[in-house]
């Protein structure tokens, strides 16, 4: 099962994808993770993402695409994936399909919930980053940069929501139970 993980920032997708990465034996792909790990292991990759980094710049397409390609040759990712954090915007999606294949996915879960239980949860974790202001603001970029990704694999037949609200255990199940519905057809 190839899978990506989408939804607005505090709805729990690095949460869900590591509880479902256990569940069904695949590989959780963060991209995030991923840039930590080559620049910490001082690979070729990481020491070109530090510099950028380093400079305040963002990572390029190109280049995350590239670390993308490296991770999913790993054997653990031989059985299936949940990619979490990328593509996050429709140049990058496209940037996948171009290196990988429009089938590269089998499906896209979408984690739903509303604005102000996002707000409430981010604002609840006490981070020093998270402002009200902030919050709205990450919210804001994902409806403009991101959400438009969901229209994109849409277009596909390969997007399903599930409500990201209630105790993680029953998130987990309700993206369970869409996944077994997935691997039956």
């Amino acid at each position: 099962m190839r899978l990506l993980f989408l939804g607005p920032p505090g709805v729990g997708k690095g949460t869900q994808a590591a509880k479902v990465s256990t569940a069904c034996s695949i590989a959780h792909i963060s991209t995030g993770d991923m840039f930590r790990r080559h620049i910490s292991d001082g690979t070729p990759l990481g020491k070109r993402v530090g510099r950028i980094m380093d400079r305040g710049d963002l990572v390029p397409d190109s280049v995350t695409v590239e670390m993308l390609m490296d991770r999913l040759g790993h054997a653990d990712a031989a059985d299936g994936y949940i990619l979490d954090g990328f593509p996050r915007t429709l140049p990058q999606a496209r940037a996948l399909d171009e290196t990988i294949g429009e089938d590269a996915l089998d499906a896209v879960i979408v984690l739903t919930a509303p604005r102000d239980a996002l707000v409430d949860r981010m604002l609840a974790r006490g981070r020093a980053d998270d402002t009200e202001a902030s919050v709205r603001n990450r919210l804001a970029v994902y409806e403009r940069e991101t959400a438009p990704l969901v229209g994109f694999y849409q277009k596909r037949g390969i997007v399903m929501p599930v409500r990201g609200t209630g105790a993680i255990e029953e998130i987990t199940g309700r993206i369970l139970e869409v996944l077994a519905g997935l691997s039956r057809a």
